[in-house]
């Protein structure tokens, strides 16, 4: 016999509505994942099941691995087969690119922000390769200069749709100057130590770069340097191949989390680069970083978020398996409460990261709000996992502490929270927190 508390369910109540009672609410039983995806273009809905589906399929079964011995994880053949099925050529549309059309015009990065959130579900690390090559490319197409997309994105884009892709790095950070280049106060007091010396031809680069993301795979990079001593107002975006004489990879960082994607010294030494492979125009590589930033940031929002969302999916597996006495733990309330609560976070992240990504011309303030919220509430709700699951949650073979490892992470990478909070008070000075009340 059916019990009150049966009958007063939401589905069931509703069924004593009107038909029009009946449209008002939606009751059917279906995940918020779906939910959210019912939300999106039919294009769009298209890549992020896609998503789930290789990540599922290649990602899951490789993540634990390619985690603890990243050192001896061969990523290519997974980074070929994605390739192969358009994972890595989302920036543009048919016949460079597989992007779907109608979403790619709302937003150039919407549909790589999917894939990425999906990727990172699996694992953080592996998310992160295949992000970096499109951070990479990211330059080639956001400098606006038509040769340079005649000469080297197009082709690099078509490229990245063929089994065996020419992977991409971006490269930026100096030895001392890390966030200091992604935010105007600090790129003034940046103590930069790369050069382009102009010679014959093109430019001797000299310095090196660390932290660099895909460092060691990548077989063209997209790189920053100062024309001689002049500063950053004089920074310019160059495109690099590893073949080049004088280029060389240093030491490959030891890192606590995102493991799989390897952050790589790259050094220079005489490494002479020919005109036509400077990015955009001279001295525009301020302008051309700004922008990556404001495009990339919400991206890497949505692969914290999907750490997170690895995190919360293990424990609520956990919690359904695990009995604390004759109940399991998902039947104890103070357990939903916390579930609840952990669901609640990583909607309001999505949502933020999703109206981000939306905009056709990114917003220096969204982006770098959407970045802040995504990945601090992805560390938070790691660290509700660990406390939901105890013990389990810091045994490596459930992942929920490689997801908290992999989160951290996100909030220092694409400037540090701190910096991109005074990205939001930098962009809205002027125009709101400084101006008189109207």
């Amino acid at each position: 016999m059916e019990s009150l508390e049966d009958k007063l369910r939401m589905p069931n109540a509703a069924k004593r509505l009107s038909a029009i009672g009946r449209w008002l609410v939606d009751v059917r039983p279906l995940t918020l994942w779906q939910r959210d995806t019912m939300t999106l273009d039919r294009g769009a809905r298209k890549w992020r099941k896609r998503a789930l589906d290789f990540s599922r399929r290649h990602i899951r079964p490789v993540a634990f691995e390619a985690d603890y011995h990243h050192k001896n994880f061969d990523v290519l053949p997974l980074m070929n087969l994605a390739a192969r099925n358009g994972m890595l050529s989302v920036l543009m549309i048919p016949p460079l690119g597989r992007a779907s059309v109608r979403p790619y015009l709302k937003s150039a990065v919407f549909q790589a922000a999917l894939i990425g959130e999906e990727f990172s579900v699996e694992s953080g690390g592996i998310g992160l390769l295949f992000m970096a090559h499109y951070l990479g490319l990211a330059p080639l197409l956001l400098a606006g200069h038509i040769p340079t997309y005649v000469r080297h994105y197009l082709p690099l884009q078509y490229k990245s749709k063929t089994e065996h892709p020419v992977l991409m790095a971006f490269a930026i950070t100096e030895p001392q100057a890390g966030s200091d280049v992604e935010h105007t106060e600090g790129g003034a007091k940046a103590r930069l130590v790369t050069t382009a010396e102009p010679c014959d031809g093109g430019y001797k680069l000299n310095g090196s770069k660390v932290f660099i993301s895909n460092g060691k795979i990548a077989q063209k990079l997209t790189l920053f340097a100062q024309i001689g001593q002049e500063g950053l107002d004089s920074w310019t975006c160059f495109l690099l191949d590893k073949e080049m004489p004088g280029l060389s990879v240093g030491r490959q960082e030891r890192k606590m989390g995102q493991r799989p994607s390897d952050a790589s010294e790259i050094i220079l030494q005489d490494v002479f680069v020919p005109h036509k492979n400077v990015v955009g125009k001279l001295r525009d590589g301020w302008a051309i970083n700004k922008n990556v930033l404001n495009y990339s940031r919400p991206v890497v929002g949505a692969m914290a978020l999907g750490q997170a969302r690895g995190a919360f999916e293990r424990t609520l597996e956990f919690c359904r398996e695990t009995f604390l006495g004759d109940k399991r733990l998902l039947d104890y309330q103070d357990v939903q409460l916390q579930l609840a609560e952990m669901i609640i976070q990583l909607w309001a992240a999505r949502s933020m990261v999703w109206h981000s990504c939306r905009q056709l011309r990114s917003n220096p303030s969204a982006s770098a709000a959407a970045k802040v919220f995504a990945s601090d509430t992805a560390y938070k709700v790691c660290t509700m996992a660990m406390e939901l699951m105890g013990d389990h949650a810091y045994l490596g073979k459930y992942g929920v502490e490689r997801a908290l490892r992999d989160t951290r992470l996100a909030q220092i990478y694409e400037g540090t929270n701190q910096i991109n909070r005074l990205a939001i008070i930098e962009q809205q000075w002027d125009v709101e927190l400084s101006a008189e009340p109207s």
